[in-house]
């Protein structure tokens, strides 16, 4: 069998991680860009709902602890 790596001295640990880098960075962004426009007005509206529940049992509360 071939030892593929050569010599233990010349090993280079992070050899893997410069080529995936490498691979990352060549990778297209179209996909991505494309998907967080859609995606970010649905956490918005979800927060926003949560916000206004939140401050409506709050003032329940309220109202009826001064009733």
């Amino acid at each position: 069998m071939a030892d593929n790596q050569g010599p233990q001295g010349n090993y280079d640990p992070a050899g893997s991680t410069q080529m995936f880098r490498a691979f990352v960075d060549e990778a297209p962004q179209t996909g991505r860009q494309q998907a967080a426009p859609a995606a970010s007005g649905g956490p918005r509206i979800g927060l926003i709902i949560g916000v206004v529940i939140a401050v409506a049992i709050v003032a329940a509360v309220a109202w009826l602890a001064l009733k």
